[in-house]
């Protein structure tokens, strides 16, 4: 996929990390070629273990025993803490709403070392963002990249109402804008969970531009979905 198709992609259609291990191998291999999406080539995969959607299943799984109170809260004794103090391998990474109840390790029954947990409200894919996801997959070697909404989500719903916003609050309405005009044109359920619906799309197809991302996910090294999480039921359904 060209660069001009992926901005059409998400608007009518980065940064990377760069100390250490990870700039050693980013700059070697950009010296070589300039296409990022050859840079995992010459990474160790972490996760060999788990396939993409062996990843998203135990996402599903885990939020199964959440919704139905049958936790199982893996991971979260002193003898994890002291098995993942030198170093990570977390089989999914999460984009996620800031909302105070939508913790993504909660409501996956996840633990420590398992989730890659970015959070923003509105479950932005900023540069930021998308950066982090990028060290996620390409370093760490996540197998999955979920960008999870959830139903009433404020930011949205502050889009929605229109305006301008003191601060740095405008920056966050023109991150979810173009998800909001979508939801315009479409029917069915009501306006605020169509935008929030649009928005989860929207954001997904932005972690997409990612050279690094959109590589691993042609050659099926990792899986990047949207999600819905339902505040009222504690459950979460996979978009598309």
């Amino acid at each position: 996929m060209s660069e001009v198709s992926r901005r059409q992609l998400i608007r009518y259609g980065g940064s990377l990390i760069g100390t250490g291990f990870a700039a050693t191998i980013l700059g070697s291999q950009l010296a070589k070629a300039n296409d990022s999406r050859l840079l995992a080539d010459s990474l160790p995969d972490r996760n060999q273990a788990i396939t993409p959607d062996e990843a998203i299943a135990k996402l599903l799984e885990g939020n199964q025993r959440f919704a139905g109170d049958k936790r199982l809260n893996p991971h979260q004794d002193r003898q994890r803490v002291t098995e993942i103090a030198e170093t990570q391998a977390p089989f999914a990474a999460i984009l996620g709403c800031a909302d105070s109840r939508v913790p993504a390790e909660i409501i996956f029954d996840q633990g420590l070392g398992d989730l890659f947990v970015c959070r923003v409200a509105g479950n932005i894919a900023t540069s930021e963002e998308i950066g982090s996801l990028e060290y996620a997959a390409m370093i760490l070697g996540a197998k999955a990249i979920v960008v999870l909404g959830h139903t009433h989500c404020g930011a949205v719903k502050v889009t929605l109402q229109g305006g301008r916003l003191p601060g740095q609050l405008g920056h966050l309405i023109d991150g979810i804008q173009v998800a909001v005009e979508r939801a315009d044109a479409q029917t069915g359920e009501n306006k605020l969970e169509r935008a929030v619906k649009a928005n989860i799309v929207y954001q997904t197809q932005k972690v997409l531009t990612s050279d690094i991302i959109f590589g691993l996910s042609e050659k099926k090294q990792i899986k990047v979905v949207g999600a819905y999480y339902d505040l009222n039921t504690g459950k979460v359904n996979l978009l598309g």
